[in-house]
């Protein structure tokens, strides 16, 4: 870690253990925690009084919430201007489906054109700070992607193993941003099991999904967007994409940090939270619905939602605790129904999304069908990047 830190805005306390809750100091390089494997999550000081009027006049980045972000030195914030997405009105497939306030975040705006874009910007700038000689990860897509141009900007090596058959557009964006690459057969379990063995020795640092502390910390600013686009109001129902879940577990945690600091009321009704996921890998589901005991043994298979072929997710217990806090549900979506999702928003409203947003989409038509959610319900579907890269998926 570097000698000399400046005087930070950041109000990062300390990190906890996600099932025990036991400590761990946030001044030093950490991963899982020691006491149970599972994941650290940071914890600030809201006690001060910080109001949400200080962010007027700030960059539209997610760097506007710099107090409850983990870096404490500017010099390592590691930026391509990621964060405050738009919210967009579906007007008419609102119109054509009975939904009264219908709307999408849509992250494909982001640096490399997903939100993973958020979460490696994060962890890139504390793996910077915290002295790190390199990042590794094994990824889906997007999340090489970002890690490699992320690494780019820091000047730091980076390494990505991803499946084979990720569509051609994901390998190239990598290779042009410098980074190692590797592709084997299988899906993310079997990459992440190839990056134990490349990083046996430990010397780069693993930026696997909940494997380290700040990637959830990048994502969570997702959540405190959306309050703030919405004049401090939240939506009925967010639909997400839940592949590892870090963003469907940060918006969460945003929404209660939101109510620690007064941003958001103690009795704020918060939205009910949808976990969405392919058919053809939907471990998720399948413990939620009382299927098996949980994803360790399960086995899935691709789908053309690459960020969703994720069969053993390690956030599985944060994400269940979400659904149940929430209220919320989850669901799976055939191949061919995302297929159509694509081509819905697309033709009647002007979108090209990846899969992983045509499921949401999907899942809002079903739930809403079902009675799940209500026709006067305010909805929110968040599309995680743009369709361009999958191209290949298609065809």
């Amino acid at each position: 870690m570097p000698a000399q830190i400046a005087t930070s805005l950041s109000r990062i306390s300390r990190l906890v253990c996600s099932k025990c809750d036991r400590e761990y100091p946030h001044e030093v390089l950490q991963r899982v925690s020691a006491c149970c494997g599972m994941p650290l999550l940071a914890q600030y000081d809201t006690t001060e009084t910080f109001s949400k009027k200080a962010l007027s006049g700030r960059e539209g980045t997610m760097w506007r919430y710099q107090e409850l972000l983990p870096v404490l030195d500017e010099a390592y914030k590691v930026s391509l201007g990621e964060g405050f997405t738009p919210i967009l009105k579906l007007k008419n497939l609102a119109n054509a489906y009975g939904f009264d306030n219908l709307v999408l975040k849509d992250e494909g705006k982001n640096p490399t054109g997903s939100f993973k874009a958020r979460g490696l910007s994060m962890a890139i700038s504390k793996a910077l700070e915290l002295g790190s000689e390199g990042c590794i990860v094994p990824t889906a897509g997007n999340a090489g992607v970002a890690m490699a141009a992320y690494c780019a900007k820091a000047n730091l090596p980076a390494v990505v193993v991803m499946p084979r058959h990720t569509p051609k557009a994901f390998r190239d964006e990598c290779y042009w941003y410098g980074a190692e690459v590797h592709l084997l057969d299988g899906l993310i379990n079997d990459c992440a099991a190839e990056v134990r063995r490349l990083n046996q020795h430990g010397e780069l640092l693993d930026v696997s999904t909940l494997k380290e502390p700040y990637r959830i910390e990048g994502k969570k600013t997702m959540g405190y967007e959306i309050a703030e686009q919405l004049n401090w109001t939240l939506p009925d129902v967010i639909l997400y994409p839940a592949g590892g879940g870090t963003g469907l577990i940060g918006i969460w945690k945003a929404f209660q940090e939101m109510i620690s600091l007064g941003w958001l009321d103690k009795d704020v009704k918060l939205p009910r939270m949808v976990a969405v996921q392919a058919q053809n890998c939907r471990p998720l589901v399948d413990t939620y619905l009382g299927l098996q005991e949980n994803s360790q043994n399960y086995n899935g298979r691709p789908t053309i939602a690459n960020g969703l072929a994720v069969p053993r997710p390690l956030g599985e217990p944060l994400m269940l605790q979400v659904l149940n806090n929430s209220g919320g549900t989850a669901i799976s979506i055939t191949e061919e129904e995302m297929l159509e999702g694509i081509s819905e928003l697309g033709r009647k409203e002007g979108l090209f999304v990846a899969p992983e947003g045509a499921a949401v989409w999907m899942a809002a038509r079903q739930l809403l069908k079902q009675g799940w959610i209500q026709p006067q319900e305010h909805v929110l579907l968040l599309n995680t990047g743009s369709g361009q890269k999958y191209l290949e998926n298609f065809s």
